[in-house]
């Protein structure tokens, strides 16, 4: 049963009253929305995603939409015959397998989520790291070929988007003076444009509640840290894993600018407004030494 019809106009009122400091207090900031996992695999949760993203647009935040799209390469590669290989975590990537990511990335999945974020009234606008040498890169390690360590980037394509108040949607892939394309990690990529930009909030979805001190048990999430903290949490053995990139993204952007970070599930119906607009906020906050 929705949960909707249970609630009576009264309570509706309630809850938009209760965001509107926090829609004050976000009016026209720059909040960078990492995106994929699960969230964008599901059609309902992309669909959700998007609603979230348009909204804030039209409240007056200035949302930036940085995706990857990992499982959609992948299916790609399987159909071209060509098989996935991962070294450390990271793809390989040849010659070929670039140009896959980039049609994929820059193409098939940046346009689709312009198109949706149109479908709910938003105006958007997809540029990939390439245009304007957003991101550029060099080979991050030579067992990998084109994965990109990203070496500068340039965020006046996107400043110019918002600026004419459009939602920009960047695709990860990165280049180099040569020509060459790169594949890049979407978390690194959104924490380098974040931090450029000077974002209030870097928002990274996942496809766990978050920072959990026993990953067994989605109740032991800790809801906030700070950077300090979290390199404790590294040393303590708490984050572990594939969680390790990630909070060392965060750390990264809270040190390039960033105000806040969160890692939240992007599993969760309306993760990004639950986050933004609520005291109970998703996921799990991180923070610089005040």
């Amino acid at each position: 049963m929705n949960e909707n019809l249970n609630i009576n106009n009264h309570q509706r009122a309630e809850i938009l009253t209760q965001a509107l400091p926090y829609i004050q207090k976000y009016h026209d900031k720059i909040v960078v929305v990492k995106y994929g996992g699960n969230a964008m695999i599901s059609e309902e949760l992309k669909m959700q995603v998007m609603e979230d993203i348009v909204l804030l647009w039209l409240i007056g935040v200035k949302p930036v939409l940085v995706h990857g799209g990992g499982p959609e390469i992948s299916e790609m590669l399987k159909k071209v015959g060509k098989e996935s290989k991962f070294v450390d975590g990271l793809r390989v990537t040849d010659k070929e397998t670039a140009e896959i990511v980039q049609m994929v990335l820059a193409g098939k999945i940046n346009k689709q989520l312009v198109n949706l974020l149109g479908e709910f009234g938003g105006n958007a606008v997809g540029i990939s790291g390439i245009d304007g040498h957003l991101i550029e890169a060099k080979v991050k390690d030579e067992r990998l070929g084109f994965v990109g360590e990203i070496t500068n980037v340039n965020v006046q394509p996107i400043l110019d988007l918002i600026e004419k108040h459009y939602i920009p949607v960047v695709s990860t892939v990165g280049c180099d003076s040569d020509g060459n394309v790169y594949n890049i990690n979407a978390d690194t990529a959104a924490s380098f444009i974040a931090g450029a930009m000077h974002a209030e909030r870097l928002i990274t979805m996942t496809d766990i509640p978050g920072i959990l001190r026993d990953v067994n048990d989605p109740d032991s999430l800790i809801k906030r840290v700070n950077t300090e903290e979290a390199r404790q949490l590294f040393d303590e053995g708490v984050i572990t894993g594939g969680m390790i990139p990630k909070v060392e993204c965060c750390i990264e952007a809270i040190e390039k600018g960033v105000r806040r970070v969160t890692i939240l599930d992007g599993r969760v119906p309306h993760a990004v407004l639950l986050e933004l607009l609520t005291d109970e906020g998703a996921g799990t906050m991180v923070k610089g030494m005040d």
